[in-house]
């Protein structure tokens, strides 16, 4: 029987809670050490799965008994903590993005690439398993040469406004998502053209960010990708693709959270909302990347998105900022 691996989780929010779990429920991991710098919870974390807590990551990397470390503390913190795990030997998952800033990231990238340590972003949405079925068909040749995919994305509500003033934008924080799924079916992305408007939230109007958006991507087999992001959405998460060629298409619906319908005298076949969170909507494809990623951990053959996916990803959503605000296409280059 397999050693399960012995992870380190830096990062206690919403996030890093459920990528606690997903380590504990993982018959091959096991969550040994918790650190953030609010003790509080990192005690309650580590209490609820037996780890050991701390305030400061470094224990981590100089305690000398884990395998992985799991990265989900604030953005600014993760460039720091790559090379960390990198100098130490030690697996490192790291949430998205890798840093606001492309210069960071290229700064860490030699160091990565010439390391051997394994890295990976925490791209869940390729782990999908409706996405992933789509994109495994695709490649099948079921629908012939793709020449389009549509992706729509919006969230159910707008964050906080202190929230945006720190996210990066849009962009950076919400459809860099969607920039890797299109990327996942289409990685040779040449041209972005992007569109943003701010109509409805004051946040996002304070802090100079968009709220609505509609981005063209072009491949350099000449596939066209259209993303719609909206920062709000009264119907729940809503969360659909489409991959179109010459032979048909695929699609993926909403996840509606139930699929009990009512029809009476004022409605025929009336369905309640689709599920109103990320958390719920993917709940599967949390725990299939940590297992993708275990086996990237132990040297077997992965599919876990790498840190140029990461990089990849950053490229497409900093073009998009500068096309929405300037109003010009922009040629990209992701090699």
């Amino acid at each position: 029987m397999t050693t399960p691996l012995r992870f380190g989780l830096i990062g206690t929010g919403r996030i890093g809670q459920v990528h606690a779990a997903s380590i504990a429920a993982d018959a091959d991991a096991v969550l040994a050490r918790v650190a953030d710098p609010f003790i509080d919870g990192a005690r309650a974390v580590a209490e609820t799965y037996g780890a050991i807590a701390t305030a400061d990551a470094e224990e981590l990397f100089t305690a000398g008994d884990l395998d992985a470390v799991l990265i989900a503390s604030p953005t600014p913190t993760h460039v720091d903590l790559i090379a960390r795990a990198i100098d130490a030997g030690i697996a490192a998952l790291c949430e998205k993005p890798i840093d606001l800033d492309i210069a960071r990231v290229d700064a860490l990238r030699p160091r990565v690439a010439a390391s051997g340590v394994p890295v990976a972003l925490g791209f869940n949405r390729r782990f999908d398993p409706a996405f992933a079925e789509v994109r495994a068909r695709v490649d099948a040749g079921e629908i012939g040469a793709l020449e389009q995919l549509s992706i729509i994305s919006r969230d159910p509500s707008a964050p906080p406004a202190a929230y945006v003033a720190i996210s990066g934008g849009i962009f950076r924080d919400m459809t860099i998502h969607d920039f890797d799924m299109a990327r996942f079916f289409l990685p040779d992305i040449v041209e972005v053209s992007a569109t943003g408007t701010t109509t409805f939230d004051p946040g996002a109007r304070e802090h100079g960010d968009f709220d609505t958006a509609v981005i063209t991507l072009r491949s350099a087999s000449g596939a066209i990708v259209s993303i719609t992001n909206s920062r709000h959405s009264a119907v729940g998460y809503d969360q659909r693709i489409e991959a179109f060629g010459e032979l048909g298409s695929l699609s993926v619906a909403n996840m509606p959270t139930s699929l009990v319908s009512v029809s009476g005298a004022a409605a025929v076949e009336a369905r309640p909302p689709y599920q109103s969170f990320f958390l719920e909507r993917y709940a599967d494809a949390y725990a299939a990347e940590l297992h993708e990623f275990i086996k990237l951990a132990r040297g077997e053959a992965s599919t876990s998105p790498t840190f140029e996916d990461g990089r990849a990803a950053l490229v497409l959503a900093d073009a998009a900022q500068r096309s929405a605000t300037e109003r010009v296409i922009v040629p990209v280059d992701l090699s």
